[in-house]
C-alpha cells in the first residue's frame, strides 16, 4: 500500500472516531467518515497490545492490509479498523469475511473483477 492511502496522525483517526459513523462485530470495529480533501481513500488499523505480542500484531495488520488492497473502496472515504482481542486465531478466509462485511455494510465495498 502507497503512504497516501494511510492515516498517520492521530488528530486525522479522532476526525473520524467523533463522526460516530461505525459498524461493529465480534472481531472489529469499523470507523468510517467521507472525507472530500481527498481523491482516494484512506485507512489505518489499530491493534491493542492486549491481541499479542508484536509478531501477532503485526500479523493481523499485515491480513487486513492485504483484504483492503483487494476491494476498490468508493473514493473519499477515510476507514479507521480497530481489531478486538477475540479475534485471536481466526483464519484469513474468517478475517476476509469480517472485513468485507464491514465494509459492506458501510457501504463502500466493490468487488473488484
Amino acid at each position: 500500500m502507497k503512504k497516501e492511502y494511510r492515516i498517520k496522525k492521530s488528530s486525522e483517526i479522532e476526525r473520524i472516531v467523533k463522526s460516530k459513523k461505525s459498524k461493529a462485530d465480534r472481531y472489529f470495529v469499523m470507523y468510517y467518515n467521507k472525507n472530500h480533501e481527498n481523491t482516494h481513500f484512506r485507512f489505518a488499523v489499530s491493534v491493542s497490545k492486549k491481541y499479542g505480542n508484536a509478531v501477532k500484531r503485526n500479523k493481523i495488520k499485515r491480513q487486513i492490509r492485504e483484504i483492503i488492497s483487494k476491494c476498490d473502496i468508493k473514493t473519499q472515504s477515510d476507514v479507521f479498523i480497530v481489531v478486538k482481542k477475540t479475534t485471536g486465531n481466526l483464519l484469513f478466509q474468517e478475517i476476509q469475511e469480517s472485513i468485507l462485511n464491514l465494509l459492506k455494510k458501510h457501504d463502500i465495498y466493490e468487488v473488484k473483477k
